[in-house]
């Protein structure tokens, strides 16, 4: 299997092109802000043809650039429907303005074809396999993808905002809820096996058993202690 990720724009976005192997068909996940220019060039690079763009959630950081790549390419872009407006109006999904040399920069819209995710569904795209769990609580909208173990490869779980290394994402913004985050990370994040492999919205790679070990709010999850868990979590990205 073949992972291509890098950190996008202003907020240092991981978008990641995920493929069987080289010179196959693949996935974008959250092609965000300036990340169109990384995309291509991963897809030069590894000789990719995308089938699809899927979106963890819907703030700018992560969903600027779909209307390029997936106009650029012909695909289809998949969001939960809770997050679904964000494309089109970003400032009222993070209840301020993101400023109008930004707003410059950006596409604001949906893509011409547009698919909605559902908890529990199964997405078969480009040869693989992405297992879909609604994770309200960054967002109303927000989901993970999980793709299953392959003989010696450990699972892989894209947690969007929900869980980075060391943290949760934000709950601040319109839709946030931080008890309902942490109940997104007890169903979401504390069945699976220590050995997956983390790739998150922002920051480093880590893994479900490092998290489990070391993140101060998914230990307190763990332990059954979620009403003494601290509100102000680290800010990465919106």
């Amino acid at each position: 299997m073949l992972i291509a990720g890098f950190p996008a724009g202003a907020w240092g976005t991981n978008c990641y092109l995920v493929a069987p192997a080289a010179g196959e068909e693949c996935v974008i996940i959250d092609p965000g802000h300036q990340a169109a220019p990384g995309v291509e060039d991963a897809l030069r690079k590894h000789r990719l043809k995308p089938v699809a763009v899927i979106l963890t959630h819907g703030h700018i950081d992560h969903v600027a650039s779909v209307v390029p790549v997936c106009g650029a390419h012909d695909v289809p872009a998949w969001i939960h429907p809770e997050d679904r407006y964000m494309m089109s109006d970003p400032e009222k999904a993070l209840g301020r303005s993101i400023g109008q040399q930004l707003m410059g920069e950006l596409t604001v819209g949906e893509p011409d074809d547009v698919k909605e995710l559902a908890d529990g569904s199964l997405l078969e795209l480009a040869g693989l396999e992405f297992s879909v769990a609604h994770a309200p609580g960054h967002t109303k909208g927000s989901v993970t993808f999980r793709m299953p173990e392959q003989a010696d490869i450990p699972s892989v779980f894209f947690s969007g905002d929900l869980l980075f290394a060391g943290s949760i994402g934000r709950t601040d913004m319109p839709g946030g809820d931080h008890a309902e985050i942490l109940t997104s990370l007890a169903r979401v994040c504390l069945p699976l096996e220590d050995s997956t492999v983390v790739l998150s919205g922002h920051g480093p790679q880590t893994t479900i058993g490092r998290e489990r070990a070391t993140n101060p709010f998914l230990r307190q999850v763990a332990a059954g202690l979620g009403d003494g868990i601290p509100t102000a979590a680290p800010r990465r990205g919106m």
